[in-house]
C-alpha cells in the first residue's frame, strides 16, 4: 500500500488542476486589459514625437532653401523643392534633403501652406485623423 500512495503523490504533484489554471488565466488577462490601453498610448505619443522632430528637419531644410533662393517654395512646388530644383528658380543649391521627403507617422505626405495661418510658411501634417482641423493637427511655423 505504501507504494501505491507515494507512486499516487508523485502524480498528484506533477500537473496543476482546471481550476490553477482558469485562476493564473484570469490573471492575465486583467493584467493585459490594464496594461495594454497604456502601451497604446505611448505608442501614439511616440508618433507624435516623430512627426514633431520631422517637421523640425524639413523645416530647418526650408530655411536653407529661403536663404539660397530668397523666399519659400510655394505650397503648389510643395516640399518636393527641398530634393529637386522647380523650374525657373534661381539660386537653388539643394537638394536639402538627403533622401526623398518623408511621410508623417501615419503614412501621409506633409503639406506646405505659404503663407501660414500663422506665420510666413507652415509645415502641416493631418495626423492620425487625415482631416484639416482634426484633433491630431500638428503644425510646425517658419
Amino acid at each position: 500500500m505504501t507504494m501505491i500512495s507515494a507512486q499516487w503523490r508523485r502524480a498528484r504533484q506533477g500537473g496543476f488542476t482546471l481550476l490553477e489554471l482558469l485562476v493564473v488565466l484570469l490573471i492575465i488577462a486583467l493584467l493585459a486589459g490594464y496594461v495594454g490601453p497604456k502601451l497604446f498610448s505611448q505608442v501614439d505619443k511616440a508618433k507624435v514625437k516623430a512627426t514633431q522632430a520631422q517637421m523640425k528637419t524639413l523645416g530647418d531644410a526650408l530655411v536653407q532653401y529661403r536663404l539660397d533662393v530668397g523666399s519659400y517654395p510655394s505650397s503648389e512646388q510643395g516640399l518636393d523643392a527641398l530634393v529637386k530644383a522647380p523650374p525657373g528658380v534661381a539660386g537653388w543649391h539643394g537638394p536639402y534633403l538627403a533622401q526623398d521627403v518623408p511621410l508623417d507617422a501615419w503614412g501621409r505626405p506633409y503639406q506646405l501652406q505659404v503663407p501660414g495661418r500663422a506665420a510666413e510658411a507652415e509645415i502641416l501634417s493631418l495626423g492620425e485623423e487625415g482631416r484639416a482641423g482634426g484633433n491630431g493637427e500638428l503644425v510646425h511655423a517658419l
